[in-house]
Order: structure tokens, then sequence, then C-alpha cells
């Protein structure tokens, strides 16, 4: 069980996630529904959270969340309670729910596919907010001299995700609108940096990704399906 004092936090923390992160970030977060995850609060009596412990709150957080990080509100919100927060940055949300699950991070704010492949896989997860999604976000990209012009040129090509990611889940959505199964491509699955760096260097033939790293793709000759 979570101590009383970190329920209380958790219960004021809610109304602040939903006004300032959500609203704040909702421009940002393009393309995924987002979820602030917890923890699930089932672990053993020798896991069992002390005041010491609940003094400081570890947040799990993507290149895409910065700016909750850059503008401190977590830690002004939090300051009269004593309470500090450690940010911990994951190349994506698979890597963040991860470290979740094993209980190295007590919050995170990821997409909406990675915690769906992680439940699929036992993890216990409490989604405790979310937004609503904005596909804009999200994009399979080509290079500018690419042969490949539409979904059902990717047949037979390499393609590289990062694995149990929005981009995951929106690669085999439009595989499926374009008649094609999972099993005509050449999946590769590298984190967004790997994956970056293949598909620039030309191991692969396209690239599933998100935003930032869609719009910063976007400037150095790549183009979206």
């Amino acid at each position: 069980m979570i101590s009383l004092r970190f329920n209380r936090l958790i219960a004021e923390w809610v109304p602040l996630i939903q006004a300032r992160f959500f609203i704040f970030f909702g421009a940002f977060f393009t393309g995924l529904c987002l979820s602030l995850l917890l923890a699930s609060c089932t672990a053993n009596n020798s896991n069992k959270p002390t005041q010491t412990q609940a003094s400081v709150v570890r947040f799990g957080y993507q290149k895409a969340s910065i700016l909750i990080k850059s503008k401190g509100v977590l830690e002004k919100r939090l300051q009269p309670e004593k309470v500090s927060v450690q940010w911990i940055e994951f190349p994506a949300g698979p890597q963040l729910l991860e470290a979740m699950n094993v209980g190295s991070i007590d919050f995170g704010a990821t997409g909406e596919s990675p915690p769906i492949f992680a439940q699929a896989a036992g993890a216990s997860l409490t989604y405790i907010a979310g937004i609503a999604p904005n596909p804009a976000g999200e994009a399979i990209l080509v290079t500018q001299n690419s042969p490949i012009k539409t979904v059902a040129d990717l047949k037979g090509k390499k393609i590289v995700f990062q694995k149990g990611s929005s981009a995951h889940y929106f690669l085999l959505q439009v595989l499926e609108k374009a008649g094609l199964r999972y099993s005509d491509i050449q999946p590769v699955s590298l984190p967004p940096a790997d994956a970056r760096a293949a598909f620039v260097k030309g191991s692969v033939d396209a690239w599933s990704i998100w935003d930032p790293f869609y719009a910063a793709a976007e400037k150095i000759l790549m183009r979206g399906l």
C-alpha cells in the first residue's frame, strides 16, 4: 500500500495534471492519446514505500513532454508538501513502462499504444488522466528520392519503428487499410534515435515515427506517405 501522505499527493495532482499538463501540452503531443500512468500499488511489504521515499517523486518523460519539466509546474505545486521531483528521460513509451513495471519510476506520460502492449505482457498500470488523440503528429517517412510513392509500395520493404509504440500501431493500421499484412514488410525495431540514424544512412526504406521526431525529420529532406 502507498503511504497516506503519497495518496493525498496523488489526489492533488490529478486536477493539476489535467489543467496544466494535458491542456498545456495538447498541441505538442499530437497523434497520441496521452495517458499518465501510475505503477500499480500491489507490491509486497518488502517493496513498501517509506516516508523518506515518498519525499521524492520519480517522473518518467519523453522529449515530447520536455516543456512540463522546464516550466517547473510540478515542483512549484509540490514544494509545500516538501516533495521534490526527479525527472528521468526515456527514448519512448515502451522503455518508460518497462521502468515503471519494475518500480524505477512512479509516474510517466506515454501515448495510447505502449500501455496496451505493456498490459498485454502482464504489466499492472493505473490510468489517472488523459487527452484526446490527434493523428496529425504521426507519419511513415521516406526520403525525397525514394521510389516509394504509396503505402502499397511498402510491400517487401524494410520499415523501422519502435516496437510497442504508437508508431508500431500506426504502421499496422496503415498497412491494413492498404490491404497489406505485417508479414508483407520487413520490420526493423529500433528506438527513435537509432531509427533515425538507420533511416538517414539508408539501411531502411521507411520510418514510422511520431512528433517531435517527425517534425525534426521533415527538415532533412524527408517526406510522408
